[in-house]
Order: structure tokens, then sequence, then C-alpha cells
């Protein structure tokens, strides 16, 4: 092979080096883009375009996660953990971070770890003020006031 051949393959190959460990570096943080808020009223409604003049496509209640997909002017375009979408007038979120219970049931337990007594059960739907996460576990409060640690695997939000 010729020399400026053998320098073209050598830069061709360490440049496919080089962009395999930047797209590689980023994924991660892609990964970690993901926007959540929770609904802040007592109920609100999801419609089907951006504008109060849309239909309703589903009504949530206080703290529901929902991930944004898109924005547009005060509209976000946002899924659940079906991955339904929909739109919610962003001045109905906030920013504290809840949970959904996606699992039939879920054990609430008093420490990060199944060697940790359960100190209650959570039904599916039911929708909790995430406090803290620790490892797959995350520590988690009820409406009623009762916190404990739930396995993340069973719920979703964030």
């Amino acid at each position: 092979m010729p020399c400026q051949q053998r320098r073209t393959a050598l830069w061709i190959s360490a440049a496919a080096v080089a962009l395999t460990v930047i797209t590689s570096s980023l994924l991660p943080v892609a990964a970690q883009a993901q926007e959540y808020v929770s609904i802040k009223g007592n109920s609100v409604n999801v419609r089907e375009k951006p504008t109060t003049r849309s239909s309703t496509l589903w009504e949530l209640s206080k703290g529901y996660p929902l991930q944004i997909v898109k924005r547009q002017g005060q509209w976000l375009r946002v899924k659940d953990y079906e991955a339904t979408l929909g739109w919610v007038h962003a001045p109905l979120t906030a920013k504290n971070p809840h949970m959904v219970v996606t699992a039939r049931t879920a054990n609430l337990r008093s420490g990060p770890g199944q060697k940790h007594g359960r100190v209650g059960k959570l039904e599916q739907y039911e929708i909790v003020q995430t406090l803290k996460k620790q490892g797959s576990w995350a520590q988690v409060q009820r409406s009623s006031g009762q916190s404990g640690w739930v396995a993340q695997s069973l719920v979703w939000g964030w």
C-alpha cells in the first residue's frame, strides 16, 4: 500500500474511533435530558391539540407525572408511562417530582431494599411524591403523609 493511502486509511480509522468515542459519551447526556413535570392543580385536562378549544383526551389528578416531548408557546406535548400523547397548558404543571405506580401492587418498605420490612402497599395508578432516589429504589410519600421506599421498576416518573 503506498504511503499516501496508508495515511488516508489511518486518518479515516482515527476519525471513526474519535466519532465513536464522542457519540458514546453524548448518549448518557441525551438520556438524562428527559424533562418531566407533574400536574399542579387538583384536576387538569390533557388535550388533543395545544388549545383550550381542542377536545379533552383525558383528565389527570394532582401530582401525576408527565414527560415533556415538545414545547409550543404555553403548551407542552407530554406523554405518560404508557406513552400516550397529549397537550397540557404549562402553567397547570409544576416541577415537583412524582411517580405513578405501574405495577398491580408495590410494597412500600422502611428502607431501600427487599430486606427492609413492609410498611404499606401501594396500588396501581397511585400517585406518590418522590423524596429521594438511591440505586434502584425511591423514597416516596403518599398524600396521607406515609412515606417509605419502593423499587423504581414498579413506578414511573421522576
